[in-house]
């Protein structure tokens, strides 16, 4: 061992707690091979800033045992110490890593069962999956987004029936919105009710969400009800009904998207211009010449593109017809 890692590993144990977390700082961009060795022991420093920075020490290591002495963290007496935890264990990739968190899910205080959920959430186990279930019916609305969330990204199709429920009637606004995102992994039209109820919703990010995910399972089914939210009172809903229109081809949107082209909101003009792009109806060539003249630039150009692929699809429709 050399002079400098010798005195870096002394000050892990100095008795001043700034010597010693700076020195866990240091650590990760030493030339100490045993960094993680180094690293576990100061989990358990009197001192809450040390065992933080030991905790983001620790990042990017996988391996179970790291994952074993991070997963107790989060019962850490500190709140900066259990977010710091549960930000760096959501950053695992390893499936296997999600055994030392399992138990944490069903038992411990809300926050750190939600935590715990956040942190499995995108290692996609299949363990975590009756865990989540149940909790979509806990008290604590944090747990029950955390574990919507890890249902979204399972991507269990025994979830859908339950998920819908939730997006229907579960009281916090926020876990009807990751509900409602979450059921854009069905593969059938089985959860239109839900997404055109959700479009009625009193939240406006719980109908924003359902309008950008009728687009993306092509609901063609839901085409009257995102014209109807082109009506929206916030512009953003009616910024994701009409990429939906768009992506449907909707032609039952035109009136709707060609009055979105004289909108005070930019995002919207610029939208109804790509949805009426997409459409290729004729009908939106009178209006998108209009939109030339818009006062945002990026709007012109998507007006002009959409006159392009118009002509373009006209010219390939003339060509294919018969003499």
């Amino acid at each position: 061992m050399n002079t400098e890692a010798a005195t870096l590993q002394q000050r892990l144990t100095d008795p001043d707690a700034t010597v010693r977390r700076l020195a866990v700082m240091e650590l990760p961009y030493s030339d100490e091979d045993d960094t993680v060795s180094l690293l576990l022991p100061c989990l358990a420093d009197s001192d809450a800033l040390v065992r933080i920075e030991a905790i983001r020490g620790l990042e990017g290591f996988e391996e179970l045992h790291v994952v074993e002495s991070l997963a107790p963290m989060l019962l850490d007496a500190e709140p900066a110490v259990r977010k710091a935890a549960g930000e760096v264990l959501s950053e695992l990739k390893d499936t296997a890593s999600a055994a030392p968190l399992l138990p944490l899910l069903t038992g411990g205080p809300p926050e750190v069962r939600a935590l715990a959920f956040h942190a499995v959430r995108a290692l996609r186990s299949p363990l975590a999956f009756m865990p989540a279930m149940a909790a979509l019916r806990d008290a604590d609305a944090a747990v029950r987004r955390e574990a919507v969330g890890v249902l979204g990204y399972l991507k269990d199709p025994a979830a859908i029936g339950d998920l819908a429920e939730v997006a229907a009637n579960d009281p916090d606004v926020e876990v009807r919105r990751i509900a409602v995102g979450a059921l854009g992994y069905a593969s059938s039209v089985s959860v239109l009710p839900a997404l055109t109820r959700a479009l009625n919703d009193r939240g406006w990010m719980v109908r924003d969400e359902a309008a950008g995910v009728i687009g993306k399972l092509r609901l063609a089914l839901a085409i009257p009800d995102l014209v109807k939210a082109m009506q929206d009172d916030y512009w953003q809903v009616r910024v994701k009904a009409a990429r939906s229109l768009g992506l449907l081809k909707a032609e039952a949107g035109l009136p709707s998207l060609v009055d979105s082209l004289t909108h005070t909101i930019s995002n919207l003009r610029k939208e109804a211009v790509i949805a009426l792009g997409e459409i290729g109806d004729t009908r939106a060539i009178a209006p998108l010449e209009g939109a030339l003249a818009d006062a945002d630039p990026d709007v012109r150009k998507l007006a002009r593109l959409a006159l392009t692929s118009i002509g373009l699809a006209q010219k390939a429709q003339g060509a294919g017809a018969l003499p």
